[in-house]
């Protein structure tokens, strides 16, 4: 600490012995630095302030109609956009900065120094931005906050318009590729229809309905048949003379007629075998029993009629004619019925031989439906989406969805507010005290002189025997007094000079 305390006083030492070379040094750093300040060009500025009003009401009235833009996070994208270089460009043209550029290297300088003067600034809760910048012409400045104030209120209001369209345009190419699918699926469907018209559902009947229905109508077919050939049969024994006695118990078995007893044993067997797959409740089963029973009785009145006594005159009786014109009529209508019959069968033949394809066309058919169904749900929801995107994009540049109210217009600014001289110049004042006292101090250094005798010692590294003190005249004292005065007025000077300076600057 000592030594710390020794080498300050060793050096402020040094200084006060050089102080007029430090003091010279002062006054030209001073005298130049404040020229220098003195003159720097005045700065001037404008600041615009705008009131962006996003509050509508069309917003609630049409929320439920079309995709409402976005305001507030359109005015601040275009306030955070606001200095892109299309924009600053467009500025320099409407002000007339790029006259005075006459190469591109120019014209990049004055580009890049007019986007680090511009300067943005707003506040998210009240929707107030602010324009400001700063130039050394006051009528240059205003023009250039002018122009980016309408370049901002301009970009709000179409900002969203250009999108609109091209998304307007994008969903009308999307509604032609849609029409022609929809023309081709329609194509394909109708095509497949006409193809397996037979093997697709129709009235809402699906082919197994249609395999039902054909088999209960054969069956229904067989049993008129049956019903027809009984009546014949009855018609037949009335003419043969033969009337069923009451009462008489004919045993089927015991009377012999192998034409039937034939049709009776087929029918059994084929009896037998469904009665191993199916019980006697099946369809099946119970018609051929029905079947089998109306041939036992088929067989009773057989032998009934050819055991019946002739009548030589009965041919010529009005109740014969009668009987034979009832039996060619029973006859005919027992041909058309085994006709139908035949018809049914050869019907439910083809349609259980084409049951197998059935599933595979229904399921070509539902593919073909669903993705007409999908094509036709898209291109109606396009159509409504183009009439939203037309309103969103009207919506999005209407005056009517905000509202720019101008708080402060830009101004010609009278007064400048830069450079800060007063600032400056005690940057100025300081910067010389230090390099005049640094000055000294170099100077003590290089031409080292030892003021005690401990520096003389430390120096040599000998033994200091003893000091011979100064013993000034009066003329000499005189002469250092006045020395020191001197000093103090033309460090008083300084101070002077620098006051004054400093009232000038604040008295602009």
């Amino acid at each position: 600490m000592e030594e710390t305390i020794s080498q300050l006083l060793s050096s402020l030492k040094g200084i006060w012995k050089y102080r007029w070379h430090g003091l010279a040094v002062m006054w030209l750093v001073a005298a130049a630095g404040w020229t220098k300040v003195a003159l720097l060009p005045d700065d001037y500025q404008t600041t615009a302030r705008v009131f962006v009003d996003t509050q509508s009401i069309l917003k609630p009235l049409l929320s439920g109609m079309t995709s409402v833009p976005n305001v507030e996070q359109q005015v601040s994208i275009m306030s955070r956009t606001l200095l892109s270089r299309p924009n600053v460009e467009r500025v320099m043209r409407m002000v007339d900065l790029d006259i005075g550029a006459n190469t591109p290297r120019e014209r990049e300088l004055l580009l890049d120094e007019l986007m680090g003067r511009i300067k943005i600034g707003g506040t998210s809760s009240y929707d107030i931005y602010t324009i400001s910048y700063n130039n050394r012409d006051p009528k240059l400045v205003r023009d250039v906050v002018q122009s980016l104030l309408t370049i901002f209120v301009e970009g709000s209001f179409k900002g969203k318009k250009g999108d609109s369209q091209k998304a307007v345009q994008f969903i009308d190419d999307q509604i032609r590729s849609y029409e022609e699918r929809l023309l081709a699926a329609e194509n394909n469907v109708k095509e497949f229809k006409l193809k397996n018209n037979f093997l697709l559902p129709r009235q809402g009947i699906d082919y197994g309905a249609q395999l039902l229905m054909s088999a209960d109508a054969l069956n229904a077919a067989r049993l008129e048949l049956v019903e027809a050939e009984q009546g014949r049969n009855a018609i037949q024994g009335q003419i043969a003379g033969d009337e069923p006695i009451l009462g008489a118990d004919l045993s089927p078995a015991a009377i012999d007629n192998p034409e039937l007893d034939g049709r009776i044993s087929a029918l059994n067997k084929n009896l037998d075998a469904l009665r191993m797959q199916y019980t006697e409740l099946h369809p099946d089963i119970i018609a051929g029993k029905r079947l089998v029973a109306q041939l036992e009785a088929k067989k009773v009145e057989d032998s009934k009629l050819k055991s019946a006594n002739a009548d030589p005159g009965k041919n010529y009786s009005p109740m014969l004619q009668q009987l034979k014109v009832a039996l060619a009529e029973a006859d005919a209508r027992v041909a058309s019925i085994k006709a139908r019959v035949q018809e049914f069968t050869a019907r439910n033949a083809r349609l259980l031989a084409q049951s197998n394809a059935v599933p595979e066309v229904e399921s070509q058919l539902a593919q073909l439906n669903r993705d007409y169904l999908i094509n036709k749900d898209n291109y109606e929801k396009l159509i409504g989406r183009r009439e939203a995107a037309k309103l969103s994009g009207d919506l999005s540049s209407t005056t009517e969805m905000m509202s720019f109210k101008i708080i402060d217009p830009p101004t010609v600014p009278m007064t400048p507010v830069g450079p800060k001289r007063p600032l400056l110049y005690s940057a100025v004042l300081a910067g010389a005290l230090l390099v005049g006292a640094a000055t000294a101090l170099l100077i003590s250094q290089v031409r080292p002189t030892y003021l005690s005798p401990a520096q003389l010692r430390e120096a040599t590294g000998l033994p200091v025997l003893g000091t011979v003190s100064m013993n000034w005249t009066r003329a000499e004292l005189v002469k250092r007094r006045r020395g020191r005065y001197g000093f103090a007025a033309a460090l008083l000077g300084l101070f002077l000079t620098y006051g004054g300076v400093l009232a000038a600057a604040v008295l602009k």
